[in-house]
Formats: structure tokens, sequence, C-alpha cells
């Protein structure tokens, strides 16, 4: 351990159980970094680092493991737009797009706004909403009813659309896979998608799909958010409309104001924070602090979020209550809270959303305490996956259910819903290395599925009941290799360190890597042999331990948290009085409070120490 109390994974531990932690007390793994025969190097470029960006080794070494060299860092450390955002025409369609809704601004044209029910899609149907409002566009929004009608565009919404007298519809996350309902409206109004979602064949026959992930589009840009390319199509559009002189009069809208909710999108819909994803969410984060758009301002007071918000903050404070309304409730009261103006009203609908938010997680306690006890069942009758369903659930809380199953067990989790009429419909999370887009992809081609598809991390389904059995054995063919996997995922741990040495000075200085997320996760340290002093329950139900930490050999004291303490081991070792001493996994975070700063810790896992 170095002299300021720290330690790195070095490449001769590498692989290695962390202080020996070969089963923690939620029965992990602690690992350090894979070995490589790179690893020297990454030793003396971290040192490197550290030495040029005036860091600590540690954060030098943390920016090494990243992948990060001498002449990127910095970009990494400060990511500016003006150094990572691309031409919007490397998208294919773009341009089209661009003059298209260039005309629709120049002609006054009614435009109706097609979104989905999720953040992002709220987010990025409220930038093409206030963008060409903005421009003096008379815009109608319509979000699905995810109960009545569906993901994605269907043909009586875009019938309404037409009715109020839209002559273009701009369909956002969503509308690559749904040809048929687009088609509907041919003759009647142009259609433009901004979408990223996976294609399973050629874009629908329409005026411009705009879609990354699309056959022949060369953009790279395959890990940016609806709300990302939303925001790009403004670009172009001011561009387009600059050149033809509509701002030569008229002031040009204020594109940087929108990145709020490209920020609160790009995490939500938990897009990789590198390259251009992590610009465009470190410049919305700033420009979020400033509380001007009344809809957030109200989320982060009901959340009782006072200070600069975060990823963490948009994660678990702003993102569940606006997919509330999508899941259980009202499908377009995210937007109408991000399209509102009027401070007095945001409250309002941002105290509609908390409600909506609190019943919403009583209805998923209720079935993930039954998702959990069939998974069990399955995993001993030899399943690779879980496949789970019941009579009784809401289908609006079945992705979230699927992602605590598949963290609980380490296993691709799929589960469903059963509607009135004798179809299932569903959501499936999937681990690294094992590619739950596709098995479904395959599945609804097939024939074992109405309706199905997702990317590698993700996806959605329906089917007929009677086929549930074909499906899952299907899933268990396509993903044999699930069952190779162990119960519990490893836990990665960057360092450790001792109390002492898990300063503000410290926290801060880990807090330049932020915004954390994937492709840039959080680092997480050990604190070894501690002792809890003090430990509280805390919050509305309680399931929140509030601890004061020690050194086994005394010195500084450090605050903790643990979130969901439920009546986990975790928790009861925690609260036990005179207990052995442990060693703690979790975040470093300087933490904010009535202008003082200090230093806190939040506990992901524990572990006994050895006598």
């Amino acid at each position: 351990m170095a002299p300021d109390g720290t330690l790195l994974g070095p490449a001769a531990v590498a692989g290695e159980a962390v202080l020996g932690v070969a089963r923690s007390l939620s029965g992990r793994r602690w690992t350090w970094p894979d070995a490589g025969p790179g690893d020297a190097d990454r030793d003396r470029l971290g040192l490197a680092l550290s030495q040029r960006l005036e860091l600590s080794e540690m954060v030098g070494r943390l920016l090494a493991t990243r992948g990060l060299g001498l002449d990127d860092a910095a970009h990494f450390l400060k990511p500016t737009l003006r150094a990572l955002l691309p031409d919007p025409s490397c998208l294919a369609d773009m341009d089209v797009a661009a003059a298209r809704l260039a005309r629709a601004v120049e002609g006054a044209e009614t435009v109706g706004v097609f979104g989905d029910y999720d953040v992002d899609g709220a987010c990025a149907a409220a930038i093409v909403t206030r963008l060409l409002r903005g421009l003096g566009c008379v815009v109608h929004t319509h979000i699905p009813d995810r109960l009545l009608e569906g993901y994605g565009p269907n043909t009586a919404a875009l019938d309404g659309l037409a009715a109020r007298g839209a002559t273009l519809i701009v369909c956002v996350d969503c509308g690559t896979a749904a040809a048929a309902p687009l088609a509907h409206l041919a003759g009647r109004a142009e259609i433009v998608v901004l979408d990223h979602h996976q294609c399973d064949g050629p874009p629908p026959a329409i005026l411009a799909t705009v879609n990354p992930n699309q056959p022949g589009c060369g953009s790279g840009l395959r890990t940016v958010c609806a709300a990302a390319l939303a925001f790009l199509a403004g670009v172009a559009l001011v561009r387009h409309l600059r050149r033809d002189g509509w701002f030569a009069a008229r002031p040009a809208p204020d594109l940087i104001g929108l990145l709020d909710l490209v920020a609160l999108a790009t995490i939500c819909d938990v897009m990789p924070l590198t390259g251009l994803n992590r610009a465009l969410v470190t410049q919305g984060l700033r420009v979020m602090a400033r509380r001007a758009r009344p809809g957030i301002a109200a989320l982060l007071e009901i959340a009782a979020s006072r200070e600069a918000p975060t990823a963490f903050t948009c994660g678990f404070a702003l993102g569940p209550r606006i997919n509330a309304g999508g899941r259980i409730s009202e499908a377009d009261l995210g937007l109408r809270l991000l399209l509102c103006d009027d401070a007095v009203e945001a409250k309002v609908l941002a105290e509609r959303l908390d409600g909506v938010n609190r019943q919403r997680r009583t209805v998923e306690g209720a079935i993930l305490d039954q998702a959990m006890r069939q998974a069990e069942a399955q995993l001993a009758a030899g399943h690779a996956v879980l496949l789970l369903s019941g009579g009784d659930w809401h289908p609006g809380v079945v992705g979230i259910v699927a992602g605590r199953v598949k963290e609980r067990f380490n296993r691709p989790s799929l589960v469903a819903a059963a509607l009135e009429d004798g179809t299932i419909k569903g959501s499936a999370r999937s681990v690294e290395g094992l590619d739950i887009g596709a098995a479904i992809i395959m599945a609804r081609q097939s024939g074992l599925l109405l309706t199905g598809g997702g990317h590698a991390m993700a996806g959605g389904f329906s089917l007929d009941a009677t086929g549930l059995p074909a499906f899952h054995r299907h899933l268990d063919d396509r993903l044999a290799a699930a069952r190779l996997l162990p119960s519990t995922q490893a836990l990665a741990v960057d360092g450790v360190l001792a109390v002492a040495a898990a300063t503000v000075a410290l926290a801060t200085e880990i807090g330049r890597l932020a915004p954390f997320g994937p492709g840039n996760p959080e680092p997480l340290f050990v604190l070894p042999r501690v002792r809890v002093l003090r430990v509280d329950r805390v919050g509305a139900t309680a399931n929140t331990l509030r601890l004061i930490l020690e050194g086994e050999g005394g010195g500084p004291r450090l605050k903790a948290l643990l979130f969901r303490a439920d009546d986990s081991p975790l928790a009861a070792a925690l609260e036990r009085r005179g207990g052995p001493p442990l060693h703690l996994a979790g975040w470093l975070r300087a933490e904010s409070w009535n202008n003082a700063v200090s230093a806190g810790f939040f506990i992901q896992d524990a572990a006994l120490a050895e006598p």
C-alpha cells in the first residue's frame, strides 16, 4: 500500500480475488481488472498521465485502464462539443430530413410528432416539438398508450395527426420497424423517422429514415440515443435555415439550451458515456444545473435534489418519475412536463408523476417477489435462460423486473405479462456477451413470436400464450452458454483505500472522471477491515442504512450509505453491534450540503475480514 493509503490493482495480482474475497456477503467474487501483456505499460502510462495532468497516481492509472493515452486524456477530462460534435450530414438521410423540416418551418406547416413512452422518446419528442414551435410551426404530439396501442406508430394515431392538419409527421425513438403503418399515410403526409433501434430489414418506404443502425449508414454513431439524433437534426435544420437567410431578421434558436434533454435521455437509455455522448452529457448537465426548464426544475424539487445534477440524479431521481406515466398511467405525462413552461403547472405535473412512480414501485415489488421464486425454480430445473410470466402482472413494469432478476441471477431474463386476449407481452434483459435481441429476432422469424426485436442487452416480444414453452426452448438452445455463467457476476475492484485515505480531495479528483455510466464505470474501491461505529435506518421506508465508519486502527471517520438495505445478509452484517471487521466495496464521492463538501462512501457489497 502506498504512503497515502491507496493500493491499485497491479498486474501481479490481476485476476486474483481482492483481499482474498472469493465469496462476499452477496455471493460475489471480488477481482482486479483482467491481466494482460500491456499491464506494465499501463502502469507507466498512468504515472505519466498523473504527472502531465497533475493528478494523483491512482486517478492517472484509472485513466490508463480506460484506454486513454497522453493525447486524448485531456479531452476526456474536459469533453467539448466543439471537438466531438460531428457534421450531422454524416448520417444517412439527414440532409433530406433537414431540408423537409426547413420547408415546414418556412411554410409554417402543421407538424405531427409521434414519440415513445420512455424517457428517450419523451425527450426526443420534446426537443423536436420545442424547436419547431419556436420556429413558428403548429405541432401536435402523440405518445402511444403502452397497453392499448403498444410500441411504435399505429394507423389510428397517425390518422389522428393527419386529421389535425399535419402535413409532416416526425417519428422519434420509433418508426424503423413500422413500414406498414407508415405506408398507410402515403399521399396524405410525409414522414421523417429519427430512430436508433436495430433494423431487421430495409427501412420503411418514407421520405427519410435517420438511424445510425440502419444498413448503409456510415456515420459511426451507433450508440447515440434518439434525443441525440433529434438534437443533431436540430443542428442540421438551423444550418439549412441559415443558408436560406431565414435568420436575417429573426433570432436563431438556442440549441445548447436543449442539451439538458439530451443528457437525461442518454443516461436513462443507458448509452455508453464515451466520445460524443460524454460531451453531450457533460454539457447537458451544466444546462440542467441552471434549472431553467420548469418541468425538470419541478422534478428536481420533488426528488429533494438541491445540488448540481449528476448522471446518478438523472438515472435514479428524474428518469423513473418521467417513465412512470408511460408504464402504468397517462403515457404523455412525461412529455407534457418537459414541454411545460409554467412553474405552477409543472409542479402539479411533477407531483402527479411522483405519485404514479410510488404506485409503480408498489406494483413492481409485488411482481418481483413472484418472479424471483419462478427464477429459482427454473434455475433448479436446468434452464439457461429465465422466462417468467404471470397472469396478473402489469406489462408496464416487466422490463424493470427483468433487469432486477438479471442482476440477481446473472442470467438472460425475460419477464412477461399475460393479457386478456390470450397473448403474452414482455421485456428482456441480458448479460454481456449474450445477444438477447438477436435471439428474439430469430424467434420471430421462425414463427415463434407475434412481434419481437431489440439489441444485444435488451428487447421486447409478444406471443400467443400457448407458444411459451417453445419460445423458452428456443432461448435455452440459442443462449446455451448462459449455463456456464457463475450465479453472480464478479465485482471488479479498481483499488483499495484505507479509511484515512478516503478524503474529500481524492473524492473530488475521482469526480473529474464523471459522468459515469456504461463505457466509463464509476471506480469501485474497497475499504479494508472497517468497523461500523454507528448505523441508522433512514428514509420514508427505512430501507437505507446511514453509517459512520472507522478504520481498524482508529483515525478519521467516514460517512457511508447503503441503499435497498431490505433484510439482506449485507444489511444484517452492517447492523450487527460489535461484529467482526468488514471489507466494504463501494464508491467514494464528494457530497455537498449547505455549502460544505464532505466525502461519502456508497456501499455496494461487503465481506467478513479474516481474523
